[in-house]
């Protein structure tokens, strides 16, 4: 009896194995990552758990490749923003600046629409580094470069040329209109003060403007505002040298 139960129970432990191991097979099938080979294309009966693996891997190694792209991208930006920007002012370098001079040539060419160009030179400006030193220099070009800024549109461009020189793009501005603008910002340049170490110190601008129209380049055009400029300062001390 019992070399008979003895018997008749191996079967039953064979097959009760052989249920379990292929409740497992599909339990394991069930659960295999489909979404991978539904994104990388890779049919389902090739899915075994090496190619699942390197598929898991691969998606990861993917997905830091983006993420390290995008943060070169942006690395580039700032690296370009560094490259156009003044060295010490929140304004754009004199590169920049004839780039922004030769697109509004550009306008002026293809659509007939002419913009101005406004030169600028400091006046006082040395007297102010002799008296007070370089620092209060350095706080007169802030306050022109952010009396220029705050007061043009956000599609006007404003640059310093180098020294205490600085220019203005005034885009779709006819020469009267610039010539308005111009007087304007050197009235709020003289007239507004800056401090250094508790002093309230004032500098003065020089300007000459010159039309942006089809036909000219950048270089030539700063040349034919910086004329203008001169011209002007001359007049102006001519005037006041007269006596009364």
């Amino acid at each position: 009896m019992r070399i008979g139960h003895l018997k008749n129970s191996a079967p039953v432990s064979r097959a009760t194995k052989t249920a379990k191991t292929a409740g497992a097979a599909a339990v394991q099938e069930t659960t295999a990552p489909r979404d991978a080979a539904s994104i990388m294309g890779v049919p389902e009966s090739e899915l075994t758990t090496n190619v699942q693996r390197a598929l898991l891997s691969l998606m990861g190694e993917v997905d830091q490749l983006r993420k390290d792209t995008d943060m070169l991208r942006g690395k580039i930006r700032e690296l370009e923003s560094l490259a156009d920007h003044d060295v010490m002012l929140p304004v754009l370098n004199r590169r920049a600046f004839l780039r922004e001079v030769s697109r509004a040539l550009a306008l002026a060419e293809r659509h007939d629409a002419p913009s101005a160009l406004i030169f600028l030179d400091l006046n006082g400006f040395k007297a102010i580094n002799d008296n007070y030193g370089h620092a209060a220099g350095d706080d007169a070009l802030h306050h022109v470069a952010s009396v220029l800024s705050a007061h043009v549109r956000e599609t006007d461009a404003v640059g310093r040329l180098g020294g205490d020189e600085f220019g203005v793009v005034l885009t779709l501005t006819g020469a009267e209109g610039a010539e308005t603008k111009a007087h304007e910002l050197a009235e709020l340049i003289a007239t507004t003060p800056f401090t250094h170490e508790d002093k309230s110190l004032h500098v003065g601008a020089a300007w000459g403007c010159y039309p942006l129209i089809g036909g000219n380049k950048a270089d030539e055009a700063l040349a034919a505002a910086d004329a203008a400029m001169y011209a002007r300062k001359a007049e102006q001390k001519n005037t006041t040298s007269q006596p009364n």
